[in-house]
């Protein structure tokens, strides 16, 4: 693995912790609503759906974060897309999983549950557009510059005789 940083970690990086911050926030507000409007049902509902979105969206972030270690190695392109299409994969399948085992289960209250996944989507999309929004990055941000510069070719060096013998 390479040590060369990419230009997206730091957003990555950015969006992950203000995404865990709000969650805190909307699980509270998702919590309590979905309590007065069905106690026990609805405060479990509430939270488990801000949780369950909050946990499908990080998956994306955090895989393309541990993609990112293997910047500049010759086999990168293909690591970063294996993992980050593994993550969307385990998201899906995980995804289907929870919504087979919690469908029709007496505990959850429907409604609570959809809003407070849809509001944790829309949370994060917020999220995600502030902090792109005002994160510089160069417009070439990867690459890497040569450092020396031939002394021949260096600014004010004198120009070389043209090949084939005396010049003109």
């Amino acid at each position: 693995m390479s040590p060369n940083p990419v230009s997206s970690t730091p957003i990555l990086r950015r969006t992950l912790i203000w995404s865990a911050v709000a969650t805190v926030v909307l699980a509270v507000v998702a919590g309590g609503v979905g309590f007065l409007v069905a106690q026990g049902e609805g405060l479990v509902s509430g939270l488990l759906g801000v949780l369950l979105a909050a946990l499908f969206l990080a998956i994306t972030g955090i895989s393309i974060l541990i993609a990112n270690r293997w910047y500049g190695e010759p086999l990168y392109v293909q690591l970063f897309f294996a993992i980050v299409l593994g993550g969307w994969l385990l998201k899906l399948g995980v995804f289907f999983l929870i919504m087979v085992s919690v469908s029709g289960q007496p505990w959850i209250h429907p409604t609570v549950f959809l809003l407070s996944i849809v509001a944790g989507v829309l949370m994060s999309l917020v999220i995600d557009a502030i902090v792109l929004m005002k994160m510089r990055l160069p417009a070439v941000s990867d690459a890497s510059l040569p450092t020396e510069v031939p002394e021949d070719r260096a600014p004010g060096a004198p120009e070389r005789p043209s090949e084939g013998g005396a010049a003109s």
